[in-house]
């Protein structure tokens, strides 16, 4: 396990819901309810799903940016689910994040140069009379030119912005980045951009990323494996070829029958899933896709179906192929 840089198990984070006077607990929304994965060196990890499943809720769990409920995360061997903040500080660098919105999450007011170099000089990393030299370094490693360390966010272009992202994030020479939704606000051009600079970036640093995503093609060229997630359960873990290539749950299926095929003599019969998906402050007793599943069994109701090795690290929560 020492090539492991984290591992979840049985994360939980549900978020309670307030009423009455008093405004007491009178329910919680249970966004993740018991998911467990683990992530190797220099391997991408993508998790899928319908929005409103818990996968962002999970990468900012793993980076306790929200403090979960249950579970435990060990990060490089070290269990920082309890940890205090200042021993936390500490490991800050070599966990960090890339957001959605490029342009959101930079500081207007601030020039390139500080908001790459700020992080670096906070944690000691270089000093500030080096953090220009490096900033320069950094701009050029994501394919953008040392003449715009003095310009600020609105004077550059989406995907000029989350390259920005990405150089900030890789600053403090992190262990793992959690991609959330890095790509999805961009052109789809620029996305095969980014995508493929993340991929050269991962080659050189061997920097691992949990990439969190809903568009199943952008999952499958970028990640080694991937996790399924369906209203705050993984249903589904396996090495991306073999999941596109024999999807076993049926909510995978669906999902992957979704995908256009870019040849257009070819065409893949759609499942089209009935009904909506359930609320995660009161989800189905048993299986959580058992409301909307075209195999739905008695059993599929009354117990829910554990995560379990189906084949060569291949895992499937599903009881079609429990009792096998």
């Amino acid at each position: 396990m020492s090539n492991v840089v984290i591992e979840v198990k049985d994360l939980v984070k549900y978020f309670p819901i307030k009423g009455g006077i008093f405004q007491k607990t009178i329910a919680n929304v249970k966004a993740v309810d018991g998911v467990s994965f683990h992530m190797n060196k220099g391997e991408t990890f993508g998790l899928v799903g319908e929005s409103g499943c818990g996968k962002t809720t999970v990468g900012r769990c793993v980076l306790r940016l929200v403090e979960p409920t249950k579970g435990k995360i060990i990060f490089k061997g070290t269990d920082i689910t309890n940890m205090k903040d200042k021993e936390l500080r500490r490991l800050r660098p070599k966990m960090q994040i890339i957001f959605q919105d490029p342009y959101s999450s930079l500081n207007p007011r601030l020039t390139i140069k500080d908001i790459i170099g700020e992080a670096m000089v906070y944690h000691g990393i270089v000093s500030s009379r080096d953090a220009t030299k490096r900033v320069k370094e950094l701009l050029q490693l994501v394919g953008l030119s040392e003449e715009h360390i003095n310009r600020y966010p609105h004077e550059f272009s989406g995907g000029q912005r989350q390259r920005i992202c990405i150089a900030r994030a890789l600053s403090t020479e992190p262990d793992l980045i959690v991609c959330d939704e890095a790509v999805s606000a961009l052109d789809v051009s620029i996305q095969s951009q980014i995508l493929k600079l993340l991929e050269e970036l991962q080659q050189r640093l061997g920097v691992t990323y949990l990439f969190i995503s809903h568009a199943l093609n952008v999952v499958k060229y970028i990640s080694h494996r991937i996790g399924v997630m369906y209203l705050g359960k993984i249903v589904e873990i396996a090495q991306s070829e073999e999941l596109y290539l024999n999807p076993l749950h049926p909510y995978t299926k669906a999902l992957i029958s979704a995908v256009p095929v870019p040849n257009p003599k070819l065409r893949r019969q759609k499942i089209i899933l009935v009904g909506d998906v359930p609320s995660p402050i009161n989800p189905p007793q048993g299986c959580r896709f058992v409301t909307r599943c075209p195999y739905s069994m008695k059993i599929c109701g009354e117990i829910e179906p554990q995560l379990r090795e189906v084949g060569t690290e291949h895992w499937v929560a599903c009881h079609l192929y429990l009792n096998q």
